[in-house]
């Protein structure tokens, strides 16, 4: 069994990340984490949560994430995130990793991409090298970010607030998926 590291987006307190149609992305992000990590926990997989602004030691006083997952023992990182974009029309999802390498992170981040363009008809924008994003960037184990859908989006928006578990088993479904494949 994998151990996963997740991470919603954003801060409660500090930032509250992408905010649109009467929605925040640190909102959505917990509420997909924290379902995903119910799911995981009750089929077998041990879990950690942690939402924080300090992602890479910039945020005194907040626990820092990337040095929390590598100290967890996890065998994979996952962090949920909402699109956002000036242009209401743009909508999807995409999976983002830290170089398009064909590792664990690729699988992982294709086997997450299906399962939620397949099971909440979405668009798929595809998976996406991020080198300058800290939490794929100074992770220890492969790292996946998923930008669930966009938040600016009146569509995505309505998925967003209404399909929480759909998202958070699609997640799920990704992550036993890569698993038979690594």
């Amino acid at each position: 069994m994998l151990k996963i590291f997740i991470n919603p987006g954003h801060d409660m307190d500090l930032d509250p990340g992408a905010c649109a149609n009467n929605i925040r992305e640190v909102d959505i992000a917990l509420a997909i984490g924290e379902k995903l990590k119910r799911t995981m926990e009750v089929i077998g997989y041990p879990c950690q949560l942690l939402q924080s602004d300090n992602l890479n030691g910039e945020t005194k006083g907040k626990p820092n994430v990337c040095a929390t997952a590598n100290n967890s023992g996890a065998d994979i990182f996952i962090s949920i995130h909402c699109n956002s974009a000036a242009n209401a029309s743009a909508k999807g999802t995409e999976t983002l990793v830290y170089a398009l390498d064909g590792g664990k992170s690729n699988i992982l981040a294709k086997c997450i991409q299906v399962q939620i363009v397949n099971s909440l008809n979405m668009v798929d924008r595809g998976i996406k090298e991020r080198p300058d994003l800290c939490v794929l960037r100074e992770t220890s184990m492969p790292a996946v970010l998923v930008e669930t859908a966009f938040i600016s989006n009146q569509e995505d928006a309505y998925k967003l607030m209404y399909r929480i578990e759909e998202f958070a088993n699609a997640i799920a479904r990704g992550i036993t998926d890569a698993e038979k494949l690594f």
